[in-house]
């Protein structure tokens, strides 16, 4: 090539590179004789001539363009380098990555309830995955107008549809406004497919949507809060029970609180038992024991001890 064989020679590769970016365009520069093509790890390359596709290259390494790319281009494929002519083409980086990326709704979304004639005011919060699945759509509608396209670009054409799909999804089928945390992955699922029949139309793909959790207005937190602790008082019972059968169960190891219940229902189980012997001890007559003509120990109108007598020694009452 001479003395001067390489001077002209350039280097084709992603010069801006960032994690958060999904594209970035090598333009506006001619290709000399020499150059070479870098394809780094997750990166595809998109040759393009007169902004019309002319090869996709997906494997990474070091190429010398005039015998490695050339040749495999649709219209550049018998393009000849003189010593001061290039060719002037534009290559398209692609991520080829899946993002992802947390989303948030801005404001509050009133969702229609009956019991609210205004709606029901909620927020949400998740994450969804994307990743780039159609060159042709993707250069068509974003890259033709564009030098470089991030992950915020692709938040705020999600985020732009996402009110509207949330309405949508929620109110579908009457789901329980109080307790949309348990449907969030009917609802998750129902916006994904919708979320991708959109975005899909600038070549992304959604690969995943989640939602992490749903936010109520403080009224209807505290409502929520107090509808539980009202249901955990009426099922203090059986909690109480519960709690004195698993104390017995460790041998009286449980928490001081299960003790205190086993010793209360012991107490009351034994004044029950002295309440039973003292109603036997204190037959009236019509008894087993008024019948057998033997008087009780205690008079059943006092409570005066008869010593064996036929009335009692206080009141009179007839004990046999």
């Amino acid at each position: 090539m001479g003395l001067f064989g390489g001077q002209f020679a350039n280097v084709v590769e992603w010069e801006e590179y960032r994690d958060d970016t999904i594209f970035w365009k090598w333009t506006n520069r001619e290709i000399k004789k020499g150059s070479r093509l870098i394809i780094k790890a997750g990166q595809d390359a998109i040759f393009m001539y007169n902004g019309k596709i002319e090869g996709i290259f997906k494997d990474e390494g070091s190429f010398d363009i005039e015998s490695d790319i050339i040749p495999f281009l649709s219209t550049l494929k018998g393009f000849k380098f003189g010593f001061n002519s290039g060719v002037r083409a534009e290559v398209l980086f692609v991520n080829t990555k899946e993002f992802l990326v947390k989303w948030g709704t801005k404001n509050p979304i009133s969702i229609p309830t009956q019991s609210l004639p205004g709606g029901m005011p909620i927020r949400a919060f998740g994450t969804f995955t994307f990743r780039v699945s159609d060159y042709i759509n993707l250069i068509d509608k974003v890259a033709g107008v564009k030098q470089i396209y991030n992950v915020d670009d692709v938040k705020e054409r999600v985020v732009a549809i996402l009110d509207q799909l949330l309405m949508k999804w929620i109110s579908k089928e009457g789901k329980d406004m109080f307790n949309l945390q348990a449907n969030a992955f009917d609802i998750a699922a129902g916006i994904k497919t919708d979320l991708d029949m959109q975005i899909s139309k600038i070549g992304i793909e959604i690969t995943d949507f989640n939602i992490a959790s749903f936010s109520y207005p403080d009224d209807v937190a505290k409502m929520q809060s107090k509808a539980a602790s009202q249901a955990m008082v009426g099922d203090m019972n059986k909690y109480s029970q519960m709690a004195m059968a698993d104390s017995m169960g460790k041998g009286g190891s449980g928490s001081h609180l299960a003790g205190d219940m086993v010793s209360m229902q012991m107490g009351m189980q034994m004044g029950q038992q002295m309440m039973n012997n003292m109603n036997q001890a204190t037959a009236t007559p019509g008894t087993a024991a008024g019948t057998a003509g033997v008087a009780p120990k205690f008079c059943p109108e006092c409570g005066t001890p008869t010593n064996g007598a036929k009335f009692c020694p206080n009141c009179g009452t007839k004990l046999v």
